[in-house]
C-alpha cells in the first residue's frame, strides 16, 4: 500500500523509519536510526512502573478501534497476583480492506517488536506474541527473522541485554474470520480453541491467554512506545489536534485519486486527509472505520478523526479505513452490504448476535429489492437497540452502524426505497431508476 506525503508539516512518528515495500528490514537499520535504544534504557535504567508511567501520562490510546488507555491497561496487569504473564500484539486486521498493520509490520517490525517488549518489561511478562493473519505471509515473515535478528544480538531471548532480560516471542499466523479481531476471540484462537468471544469482566488484564494475566493491543499502538519512551510523555501529548495526544494511520482509499496510507496528528479533521488524498469535489458519503464503521455526509467531513468526536457523530474509529463514495454510490445498498456481510462473520454465540444480525440482513435485503415491509423501519430501530444492549463483543454492538448511520444522514434516499420503491443511483434492483439518476 501507497505512504502518501503530507503536504502539511505533520509529526512522523509511526512511519519515521519505515522502508521502502520492497526493502529488506535489518537490525542494523533500525538501530541507526534509533531501534532498540528504548528497550536498552528502559531496561537499564527505569523501573517497569516508570515504563507504565510515561505510558499513561502521554495519552496513548489503543489504536485497534476502541480508543481505550494503554496506560491503565498495562497497570491493571502488572497489580494482578504474581503469575505467569503475557503480551499480545494484535496484527491480526479484521478490516479485509485494511492495510495499515500489515504495512507496519512489514515495513519496520523492529520498531513494533520493541514497543512488544517494552510492554512485556513494564507488566513483568517473559513470554509475548504477535498474532499475524494468516495471509500477511510477508509480514509474518519479516517480523520472524527481525526476532532472530534480536535474538542473534542478545536484545530478546534468555539472559539478554547482561542478564535484564528475559523474553520469548513468537510469532503466530492465525486463521479465521472478521471476529477473530476482538481481542477475547483472538486470544482462544491463540490456544486453538473456537474462535467465540468471552463475557467481561473478568478482563484479560485479570485473565487472559491459558487464564493468566495477559495485556492485547494493536501493533500500531506499541509501533508508537518506542517514540513515548525515547522522547518523553509531554512530547508524544504534543502532537495531537484538540486535546488528543499522538500521531495516527489512517487509509484513505475509494473516490479518491491517489489512495494509500498516511500519519496524522490524532483529532484532524477529516477534510485536511481528504484534500490530501484528492477526493472528489463533492463526495456523496464518508464510510469511516471500515465494514462496522458509520456513513457520514460531506458537512460532516469536518469532524475531528478521534474516537471522542467521532462517538459523537455517531461514527467509531474502527480500523482506521476512510472510504470515500462519489454520487454514483447508493448508501442504502453499502448500508445492506455491509449488513450482510458482519452478519455472514458473525461467530453466533449469542442470540442477538445469531438471530439479530441475521434479521437486519434481510431488513437491508428487503430495501434494495423493493419489498420493504410497513413495520421494517420500526423493527430495525428495535433490533439495533437490543444487539446493541446485549452484545457480547464489539462485532455486535457495531454491526448497527451502517443502517443506523445511513437512515441519520441520508433519510431521503433511504426514503426513497422504502416509500416509493425508487433508487434514485440507479444501482438497486428491480427498483425503479429515479429521473435524473446519477449513471
Amino acid at each position: 500500500m501507497r505512504i502518501l506525503e503530507p503536504t502539511q508539516d505533520w509529526p512522523s512518528v509511526l512511519l519515521a523509519r519505515a522502508g521502502e515495500a520492497a526493502e529488506e528490514p535489518t537490525l542494523g537499520r533500525a538501530e541507526a536510526a534509533g531501534g532498540w535504544a528504548s528497550f536498552r534504557r528502559a531496561v537499564t535504567a527505569l523501573s517497569p512502573d516508570e515504563v507504565t508511567r510515561i505510558v499513561a501520562e502521554s495519552g496513548l490510546r489503543g489504536r485497534g478501534g476502541a480508543g481505550y488507555p494503554t496506560g491503565r491497561k498495562w497497570r491493571a496487569c502488572a497489580q494482578q497476583p504474581p503469575s505467569a504473564r503475557f503480551v499480545v500484539a494484535n496484527g491480526f486486521e479484521a478490516d479485509p480492506g485494511a492495510q495499515l498493520d500489515r504495512t507496519l509490520m512489514e515495513r519496520d517490525p523492529h520498531a513494533v517488536l520493541e514497543g512488544l517488549a517494552l510492554a512485556a518489561y513494564a507488566v513483568g511478562a517473559t513470554q509475548a506474541y504477535v498474532a499475524v493473519k494468516s495471509s500477511a505471509t510477508l509480514a509474518a515473515r519479516r517480523l520472524r527473522e527481525a526476532v532472530q535478528q534480536a535474538e542473534e544480538q542478545g536484545i530478546l531471548g534468555t539472559r539478554a541485554i547482561d542478564g535484564r532480560v528475559d523474553l520469548h516471542v513468537e510469532i503466530r499466523e492465525v486463521q479465521g474470520g472478521f471476529v477473530v479481531g476482538e481481542e477475547t476471540v483472538l486470544l482462544r484462537a491463540l490456544e486453538n480453541k473456537r474462535a467465540q468471544p468471552d463475557q467481561r469482566p473478568p478482563y484479560p488484564t485479570e485473565r487472559g491467554l491459558f487464564d493468566r494475566p495477559t495485556v492485547v493491543n494493536n501493533v500500531e499502538t506499541l509501533a508508537a512506545v518506542p517514540w513515548i519512551v525515547a522522547h518523553g510523555a509531554a512530547a508524544y501529548a504534543g502532537l495531537g489536534v484538540g486535546g488528543q495526544s499522538g500521531t495516527t494511520l489512517l487509509q484513505v482509499s475509494g473516490a479518491v485519486q491517489t489512495p494509500g496510507i498516511v500519519e496524522v496528528p490524532l483529532g484532524t479533521a477529516l477534510t485536511e486527509v481528504l484534500a490530501l488524498a484528492g477526493s472528489v469535489e463533492a463526495p456523496k458519503a464518508v464510510l469511516v472505520g471500515g465494514p462496522s464503521g458509520a456513513f457520514l455526509p460531506p458537512d460532516g467531513s469536518a469532524v475531528g478523526l478521534d474516537p471522542d468526536r467521532l462517538g459523537e457523530a455517531g461514527a467509531i474509529w474502527g480500523s482506521g479505513t476512510v472510504l470515500v463514495a462519489d454520487e454514483h454510490a447508493c448508501i442504502v445498498d453499502m448500508a445492506s452490504l455491509m449488513t450482510r456481510y458482519l452478519n455472514d462473520e458473525a461467530c453466533g454465540k449469542t442470540i442477538p448476535c445469531r438471530i439479530g444480525l441475521r434479521r437486519l440482513a434481510e431488513i437491508g435485503d428487503r430495501f434494495t429489492s423493493g419489498r420493504p415491509r410497513p413495520t421494517d423501519r420500526q423493527l430495525l430501530d428495535d433490533l439495533c437497540a437490543d444487539t446493541r444492549d446485549a452484545a457480547l463483543c464489539a462485532l455486535e454492538s457495531t454491526a448497527t452502524n451502517p443502517l443506523l448511520s445511513g437512515m441519520r444522514y441520508f433519510a431521503s434516499e433511504f426514503e426513497a426505497h422504502i416509500v416509493r420503491g425508487e433508487c434514485p443511483a440507479g444501482v438497486c434492483q428491480p427498483l425503479r431508476v429515479a429521473a435524473g439518476a446519477a449513471r
